[in-house]
């Protein structure tokens, strides 16, 4: 069985058991939380498609931990400024959630 879902603007296939880093979300570590923009399911004999979201179908997952994700270095030089350079960097911030049950 497995599902698509929707969060942060981003699509990801999920089953039981995955981890996966989603875009950061507002909620308290080691908790809850219920994905309910299902746009698919899948259990093996029937499939749902959603037009847009499946109805009553809700994706369970615990969250993990906060992570970080790799370093994204920026380098701007700007030519005839007599050496005029900067150098910046990012690391974009995720949550780590376990999917434990899908419903649907």
């Amino acid at each position: 069985m497995y599902a698509i879902i929707e969060t942060g603007g981003k699509q990801y296939r999920v089953e039981v058991g995955n981890i996966l880093d989603v875009e950061l979300l507002d909620t308290n570590p080691n908790g809850k939380v219920e994905f309910k923009h299902v746009l698919f399911v899948n259990n093996g004999t029937a499939i749902k498609i959603g037009a847009p979201h499946v109805a009553q179908s809700i994706v369970h997952a615990e969250l993990i931990d906060e992570v970080k994700g790799p370093k994204v270095v920026v380098f701007k030089k700007f030519r005839r400024r007599k050496g005029l350079t900067r150098k910046n960097g990012h690391r974009q911030r995720y949550t780590r959630v376990k999917i434990t049950n899908i419903v649907g």
